[in-house]
């Protein structure tokens, strides 16, 4: 596939974000939502889906619990959801174009992983796609205080990478991330007009 885009000269490394951006996850993310959340009898508008897209999984269950009024569980909700979301893997594929730059810039540039998911899920994914081996970090909800859009997870990716985060492209499909990723000092790209007929993202 041809590269959609090329890196800015004085780039040190690149940050891409999981769901949405690697893997065409968010329909299958928000199917395991709507399965689980139908079981305690709430509701998840799918508009409200994508604009919380790259929060930690508890903290959706919580801004639900704040907006409907729910009592939900966060902790137990969150561990539902993952595991229906892991019954779903099987069917998840590449975002092409940006499959299409990892695969270009691997062993070019050092590439790391940030997303708002876990680790184990993460992990799952790439592995799905055949990508695990190409990146030299993964950070990860697990691994940092403050979620997106708190610049964190990118700060500690470009820290493990060895390298500045304003010599890091960030590559996200969510505000929320490219929030994050401009407020650690990232150059942002948005690769959803990259996205075509994969669908809507968020």
């Amino acid at each position: 596939m041809e590269i959609v885009y090329e890196v800015p000269a004085g780039t040190r490394g690149l940050v891409f974000d999981c769901d949405g951006t690697i893997a065409d996850t968010m329909p299958l993310h928000y199917r395991a939502w709507v399965a689980v959340l139908r079981e305690h009898g709430g509701d998840f508008p799918e508009a409200m889906f994508y604009e919380m897209a790259g929060m930690p999984t508890p903290r959706i269950v919580e801004v639900l619990n704040e907006r409907h009024g729910y009592g939900l569980d966060p902790e137990a909700v969150a561990r539902d959801k993952e595991a229906l979301f892991l019954g779903y893997l099987p069917e998840v594929a590449p975002v092409e174009p940006v499959v299409a730059l990892v695969h270009h810039y691997h062993g070019r540039l050092p590439m790391a992983v940030a997303t708002g998911g876990t680790r184990f899920i993460c992990l799952k994914t790439l592995r799905a796609l055949g990508l695990e081996d190409k990146f030299a970090a993964l950070v990860t909800a697990d691994d940092v205080e403050h979620g997106k859009p708190a610049p964190d997870i990118f700060l500690e990716a470009a820290r493990r990478l060895g390298v500045a985060p304003g010599q890091c492209v960030a590559f996200e499909d969510a505000d929320l991330g490219l929030e994050a990723a401009r407020a650690a000092g990232m150059t942002a790209v948005d690769i959803r007009p990259w996205r075509g007929v994969l669908g809507k993202s968020g």
